[in-house]
């Protein structure tokens, strides 16, 4: 019931917001990086999160969630609440990356830190090595689900597979949670976007799985790998664009439409089909996660699977 009870919330909140912001002439602008054609109103991630936060704290006062968990998801409120008001006035790149580290900092100190990166042949337990990568892993991966934050559906989607992939993997209900947050969202983002998430919800998503990602990794090491699996469509677009971008020369902090999402829109994909095309491939890697027995061997058929994905997208348009 409380489910039902969360996407109703979730819808309802999107729905009065998205109005709000439309009174208020709150919208999206168009620019040299936009997807899309028309000004639209963002900042649906608002309600996305309050219904994130709100059963978030159901769960843990009726003793279904971890403290150390909860503590650490919660402590994503400030990285929404500062990107709200990113939204709305524009924050300097500096302050924005000061709270996202603070943010890292918080969340860390509430897992306990990051126990082990595993290789399979062998382990970094070095508590200094494995807890600076952990802290710039949640800063990317903040950052990355911002840039990968561009169409109809696309963020939304992929936070609702990572819910329920989560779900069916390691059965905590905080993920049932996150799914329905998300998808009362996702009905006015589908298709034809009547509303964007805007980065205070693109920024707490991003930060939601890094921190189940490290909270996961501390219970038995190679889950890391399962979510950087799950997580796959994002960080490899993210990171071999901006590797792309460095190698030719460009000036990372410009706008640029390079990543392999935008890539499909510019050779003639709708919103709707390349959405669509992630998810398809969002269940390749889940079914590789859950039928390949060694982790380590699942990882190497997952990249094989994202290389030959992003040729096909440099096949559709060229990365220049």
């Amino acid at each position: 019931m409380i489910y039902i009870i969360l996407l109703l919330i979730s819808f309802l909140l999107t729905y009065f917001i998205k109005n709000y912001m439309i009174k208020k002439s709150f919208v999206a602008s168009v620019n040299e990086r936009s997807s899309h054609t028309v000004p639209t109103p963002h900042g649906g991630g608002i309600a996305l999160a309050i219904t994130w936060f709100i059963g978030l704290i159901y769960l843990y006062f009726i003793g279904e969630i971890s403290s150390n968990l909860f503590y650490a998801l919660l402590f994503g409120a400030f990285i929404s609440i500062v990107s709200f008001f990113d939204d709305i006035y524009e924050l300097s790149p500096k302050l924005r990356l000061m709270v996202q580290a603070l943010v890292a900092i918080g969340g860390l100190y509430f897992l306990g830190g990051f126990d082990t990166l595993t290789f399979g042949i062998f382990d970094i337990s070095n508590p200094i090595f494995t807890n600076i990568f952990a802290f710039f892993m949640i800063i990317w991966f903040i950052n990355l689900y911002n840039f990968l934050d561009g169409i109809n559906g696309y963020a939304g989607s992929q936070a609702v597979f990572l819910a329920l992939a989560g779900f069916v993997l390691f059965s905590g209900n905080h993920f049932l949670v996150l799914a329905v947050a998300v998808l009362g969202f996702l009905y006015w983002n589908w298709n034809k976007a009547k509303i964007f998430m805007g980065d205070v919800g693109s920024t707490l998503l991003g930060y939601n799985i890094a921190i189940f990602t490290i909270y996961y990794a501390n219970q038995e090491a190679t889950n890391f790998w399962i979510w950087i699996i799950l997580f796959g469509v994002y960080w490899f677009d993210a990171t071999l664009t901006l590797v792309r971008r460095k190698l030719n020369k460009e000036k990372l902090s410009q706008a640029h439409k390079k990543h392999a999402y935008q890539r499909l829109t510019q050779s003639g994909w709708s919103h709707y089909k390349v959405t669509n095309y992630s998810i398809g491939l969002n269940l390749v890697l889940f079914s590789i996660v859950y039928f390949v027995g060694n982790i380590f061997v699942a990882f190497i058929l997952a990249l094989i699977v994202l290389v030959l994905s992003m040729k096909f997208v440099d096949n559709k348009k060229a990365f220049e």
